[in-house]
């Protein structure tokens, strides 16, 4: 088993830079009540403490974000000592320039900017001590967030796993039924639901690729329709509105197949006269919401179990890649069962949302 590396934020991005100033000011604020109170004096040591700790916190996130890729290689315990010194370095340097800059009566006339620190070595120790407690509580919430995620990735392979393993027993002894039934009067049918079969298992077992073309994923949604097909016959409709899509947009397997599957399993096969399940896709703006619907029985007709497992884990999968712009929604819309997927148009792997 490969040791847990560090994972930091990327700092080069505006989402941890905000999150940076949170921090330093939440900082300033605590120091400036430690020492003001709530008195007159409050707002000045607010301004004060504001003026250095943001020159902290933006060159610290600087400095993390050339790093990052260094820090990434190495240890959980080698990272964080590696992130402590460098800030502790940063904050000292820092620290020694604030001590200089309001000590010297001509940059800081009148106390301008603060009034002096009284023992020059206390300032610099006392703000080193500060920024590695608040770094140290930093690396620490970070890393119980890595393991959190380790943990929540974990989890959604082992359930996309089983769910890739998991071809339902009774729908391959009906195909197999029906490829049976189909050697005797059209071999060629039946060799062709062979392959179908095939390729579907194919698809379903592929453990190499977690993601896949949206193109790939629609073809394997077909090859279930067409098995589907060869047992329903034309009690099962299904129509296809998907040419808005931009067919190399990558998307988790087996994300279309199984509301598919679900469309067909709790819809139009419950249904005596069967029905149309609709597949239907746009992009705009590039975010790409695909939409599969289905007709309702009537109350109480027996239906398959398992309904909400495949919605679930799309949904899990589809935030775990693609985060904030991942929504899954589903639900009744007048006689149909509606899921809608909205996620964005990528070409390339998106790095794992945090």
């Amino acid at each position: 088993m490969s040791p847990v590396r560090l994972q930091l934020p990327d700092f080069c991005t505006p989402r941890a830079l905000l999150a940076v100033l949170v921090i330093v000011s939440l900082t300033a604020m605590l120091l400036a009540l430690s020492s003001a109170g709530f008195d007159g004096l409050f707002l000045t040591e607010l301004a004060h403490g504001l003026m250095f700790l943001v020159w902290v916190g933006l060159a610290g996130a600087a400095l993390l974000c050339r790093l990052r890729g260094h820090i990434a290689t190495q240890s959980v315990a080698r990272g964080s000592a590696v992130v402590l010194s460098v800030l502790a370095v940063l904050i000292a340097v820092l620290s020694e320039a604030a001590y200089w800059v309001l000590a010297s009566p001509k940059l800081n006339p009148e106390n301008l900017w603060g009034l002096p620190p009284g023992h020059h070595l206390l300032f610099v120790l006392r703000n080193v001590l500060m920024g590695l407690i608040v770094t140290s509580l930093a690396l620490r919430y970070f890393y119980v967030a890595q393991q959190w995620r380790l943990n929540v990735e974990s989890q959604a392979r082992a359930r996309v796993n089983a769910l890739q393993a998991r071809i339902r027993p009774h729908f391959l002894y009906n195909s197999m039924n029906t490829i049976a039934s189909l050697t005797r009067s059209d071999p060629s049918r039946a060799e062709e639901a062979v392959q179908d079969l095939a390729d579907l298992f194919r698809a379903n077992l592929n453990e190499k690729r977690s993601l896949i073309t949206l193109k790939e994923e629609l073809e394997a949604a077909r090859i279930y329709q067409r098995i589907e097909q060869l047992r329903m016959g034309e009690r099962l409709k299904v129509r296809w509105e998907v040419k808005e899509l931009p067919m190399l947009a990558l998307v988790p397997a087996l994300t279309v197949q199984p509301l598919l599957e679900n469309a067909i399993g709790h819809g139009v096969e419950n249904m005596e006269g069967g029905g149309t399940v609709t597949v239907e896709g746009t992009e705009a703006d590039g975010v790409i919401v695909l939409r599969v619907r289905n007709p309702l029985p009537l109350d109480g007709a027996p239906g398959r179990g398992g309904h909400g497992i495949a919605l679930d884990n799309i949904r899990e999968r589809l935030q775990l890649i693609f985060g904030a712009g991942a929504q899954t929604r589903s639900g009744r819309e007048g006689d149909e069962f509606v899921v809608e997927l909205r996620f964005p148009a990528l070409l390339t792997p998106p790095e794992m949302a945090s």
